[in-house]
């Protein structure tokens, strides 16, 4: 138990319970991309093959079809990094928590994937829940996944809430605080189990012209950033499932919104 944290929550309860609500009713609450959810980028047999799994950001909040989101940019600039035909393909959920994740995933038909990368964190953080949970539900998700995919799940660094300006103090701190704990988590795993686990970060969103009209979720320009950043580190040894990082592991204030 992180016996600060719990402390600083329960001290300022109060006031965190009335800015989240406030925060809630004033957001707009953005719909998911819509078209098809798979595509490629060259033609003939994919050469490479990405599935990107998780919350908002792989289902594509924040701009009008999947084509914009984040799967399709990434495989687009690998294409145009490497030339080969590179093949997309995207299953989000906006809202969701890991847990339930999980469960929709068991239920899915997933495609043949050569790197499958997690995005998730951000409900996870603002529900609470417990980091021997999350743990647990990562290890559950790789044993799951394990059957279908050899390559390690590459994990998506927790976005760094504690930099959300949309969102008020205390609350962005005391959030931005619990999301440096869940991402702490896959740092963790991804040093003590690199066949499993791999960890990904990316450098913050700074230019409002990035994000959608909430303020919260990347627009169309700023996936394409997201995705520039990631096609880099994402390379062809990892992508034939080798253990990749996108950077050292410890900068937890460089990561993207």
């Amino acid at each position: 138990m992180h016996l600060p944290f719990w402390l600083t929550t329960a001290l300022l309860f109060p006031v965190l319970l009335y800015q989240g609500k406030r925060v809630r009713r004033s957001t707009p609450r953005l719909p998911e991309a819509g078209g098809p959810r798979a595509g490629q980028y060259g033609l003939g047999l994919p050469a490479k093959r990405i599935l990107v799994i998780g919350e908002s950001t792989a289902a594509g909040v924040g701009v009008e079809t999947h084509e914009q989101g984040l799967a399709s940019q990434l495989a687009r600039r690998i294409h145009e990094r490497t030339g080969q035909t590179v093949a997309w393909h995207t299953f989000g959920i906006n809202g969701v928590r890991l847990g339930d994740l999980i469960v929709a995933l068991k239920k899915a038909e997933l495609p043949e994937a050569d790197v499958v990368l997690l995005s998730m964190g951000v409900n996870d953080t603002t529900g609470f829940t417990p980091r021997f949970r999350f743990r647990r539900q990562l290890i559950e998700l790789r044993q799951w996944l394990a059957v279908r995919y050899a390559s390690p799940l590459q994990l998506l660094s927790v976005p760094p809430m504690h930099l959300f300006t949309a969102l008020p103090a205390p609350l962005r701190y005391v959030v931005g605080w619990r999301a440096r704990q869940l991402d702490t988590v896959y740092v963790r795993l991804a040093r003590r189990s690199p066949a499993d686990f791999g960890y990904l970060h990316y450098p913050v969103i700074t230019d409002p012209g990035l994000l959608a009209s909430d303020g919260y979720h990347p627009g169309q320009r700023g996936y394409q950033y997201i995705a520039q950043a990631l096609a880099g580190s994402i390379n062809d040894d990892s992508l034939k499932g080798r253990h990749v990082t996108g950077g050292h592991p410890h900068e937890t204030d460089r990561y993207l919104l």
